[in-house]
C-alpha cells in the first residue's frame, strides 16, 4: 500500500509540474501532455534500465497513466488566474514528486536486494530523472543540476531505505514528510551547494 500511495503520489507532482512547464514554453495541447507523461514516467524507466528491470514494465501501470492524464487535464482546465501562483505551488508539487519518486525508487532496488549503493542511484534517478528530462526536452537547464540543493535530498532517502532506517509504512511515510520539508526549505531559504568556477566572475 506505501508503494501504490507514494507513486500514486508522485505521478500527481510530476505530471503537473511537466504540464505547467509546457505551459509556460506555450506548447500546444499534445506538447503538454507528452511533456507532462515524460515528466511522470521518465525517471522510472532509466531506473528500470539500470536496475534490470524490462522497461516494458512501465506500461503495467495502467491505471498512474490515466491519473497522470486526469491530472494534467485539470490543470490545463484551471483558469488562468489560478496558474498566476505556480511558482509558489509548483516547487511544493516539484518537492513531493522527488520524495515520493525516490523512496518509491529505493523501495524497488531494496526490494531486488540490490546493494546500497543501487538502492541510492535508483532513489536519485527515479526522484530527479523525470526533472531533467522536463527540463532539457523545454530548453532549459536542467534546475537539479546548477541550483538549490535537489538531488542531495534523493540521495537521503535512499541512503536511509538502503541501510534499513526506514521500512515499515509509518517510517517510510515519516521519511516522505522529512524529506519533501527539507526540499521546501532548501528552496525557502535558497540553501546551495558549493560551486567551483573555472573562470573568475
Amino acid at each position: 500500500m506505501t508503494w501504490e500511495v507514494l507513486s500514486m503520489i508522485g505521478t500527481v507532482a510530476f505530471a503537473v509540474s511537466g504540464a505547467i512547464t509546457a505551459m509556460e514554453e506555450e506548447y500546444d495541447i499534445l506538447g503538454i501532455y507528452i511533456l507532462g507523461i515524460v515528466t511522470a514516467f521518465g525517471g522510472g524507466a532509466i531506473r528500470n534500465l539500470l536496475i534490470g528491470v524490462p522497461v516494458s514494465a512501465l506500461w503495467g501501470q495502467g491505471v498512474f497513466f490515466q491519473i497522470a492524464l486526469l491530472s494534467m487535464t485539470a490543470v490545463i482546465l484551471f483558469p488562468n488566474n489560478l496558474l498566476r501562483h505556480w511558482q509558489r505551488w509548483g516547487n511544493l508539487f516539484d518537492a513531493i514528486g522527488l520524495s515520493a519518486f525516490a523512496i518509491q525508487g529505493a523501495l524497488y532496488a531494496s526490494k531486488m536486494n540490490h546493494p546500497l549503493s543501487a538502492v541510492i542511484v535508483a532513489a536519485v534517478l527515479t526522484g530527479i530523472g523525470g526533472g531533467i528530462i522536463r527540463d532539457l526536452l523545454a530548453g532549459r537547464k536542467p534546475t537539479v543540476l546548477k541550483s538549490e540543493i535537489y538531488a542531495v535530498w534523493a540521495i537521503v532517502a535512499g541512503a536511509a531505505i538502503g541501510l534499513h532506517l526506514a521500512s515499515t509504512p509509518v517510517e517510510l511515510y515519516c521519511l516522505f514528510v522529512l524529506i519533501t520539508t527539507m526540499r521546501v526549505f532548501s528552496y525557502s531559504y535558497d540553501w546551495k551547494l558549493p560551486i567551483r568556477r573555472l573562470s573568475e566572475s
